[in-house]
């Protein structure tokens, strides 16, 4: 009798230990419910996750969480959407207003996306002189491109970027490959032309635009040494475009959040519903 009288103690410690758990467990489940109607949906997030770490046996209690969860995350997808929506037309238009000091090439055949050319720095316009030019696309991926014109052949695979009081920036060593680093020889004139896309050349893109106002020395290295000096109408074109380059960045991650969030939205309502049948 002894026996049967603990283990009865023991079951009934046990049940009260199990119904405290579960009241403790929806208490938190509610306060979580009171904050996503409150909009305060990190805060619900993490009273949600504090259910999983201290009542994990509540499997019906953790189970309506997980929809509330869903719920949360189809609210913060929305807010992610309102906030795209309302930047997207400010900055495609100043995008628009800044792209007027560019012309647009693409080669329908060979490429995707097209590039934003500054007029003055066009390849016609710019022939048989060492200068730095710059470009961006579409997407907003800048791109410096060194290019020489000489007697001799130099080889160079990247460029130094200075000014008079010592700071710099460099480009990444572009290995000759007949394609990004290129070469040819035309009536016993060598011209090179090195191009450096995104964060091949995004320093050096950088410090340009940042020190227009400054004489930038330019060496050319990776071969024999060579120096010149950026012409001020290069440097404006190069600042102008790093201005373009990070308004389309902005707009292109801006469209990719939203296309994101709208993809999290599908999934997510899908899971709800597919509960909803069960």
């Amino acid at each position: 009798m002894k026996k049967s009288a603990i283990c009865i103690a023991l079951a009934a410690v046990t049940l009260a230990a199990c119904n405290n758990a579960e009241k403790e467990a929806r208490a938190r489940l509610s306060n979580a419910q009171s904050m996503y109607e409150r909009n305060e949906l990190f805060a619900a997030k993490s009273e949600i996750d504090s259910i999983r770490a201290l009542y994990p046996k509540e499997f019906k209690v953790l189970k309506e969480g997980l929809s509330l969860m869903r719920l949360v995350e189809v609210k913060e997808a929305e807010r992610n959407i309102a906030f795209c929506d309302s930047l997207i037309p400010i900055k495609a238009e100043e995008a628009e207003g800044l792209k007027k000091g560019f012309v647009f090439e693409k080669d329908s055949v060979y490429e995707e996306i097209g590039n934003y050319i500054w007029k003055q720095q066009t390849v016609e316009r710019n022939v048989q002189r060492c200068y730095i030019r710059s470009g961006v696309n579409e997407k907003g991926e800048i791109y410096l491109a060194s290019v020489f014109y000489g007697g001799a052949p130099i080889n160079h695979t990247g460029i130094k970027v200075s000014t008079k009081d010592g700071q710099f920036a460099e480009t990444a060593s572009i290995s000759y490959d007949g394609g990004v680093n290129y070469r040819f020889k035309d009536l016993g004139k060598t011209t090179e032309v090195v191009t450096y896309k995104g964060e091949k050349g995004i320093d050096a893109a950088k410090f340009i635009s940042t020190n227009i106002k400054e004489r930038i020395k330019v060496d050319y290295t990776g071969g024999k040494p060579y120096t010149i000096y950026i012409a001020d109408g290069d440097k404006k074109a190069i600042a102008a475009t790093f201005e373009l380059a990070t308004v389309l960045s902005d707009l292109e991650n801006l469209q990719k959040e939203k296309e994101k969030s709208t993809k999290r939205i599908a999934y997510l309502k899908s899971k709800l519903e597919s509960k909803t049948e069960e």
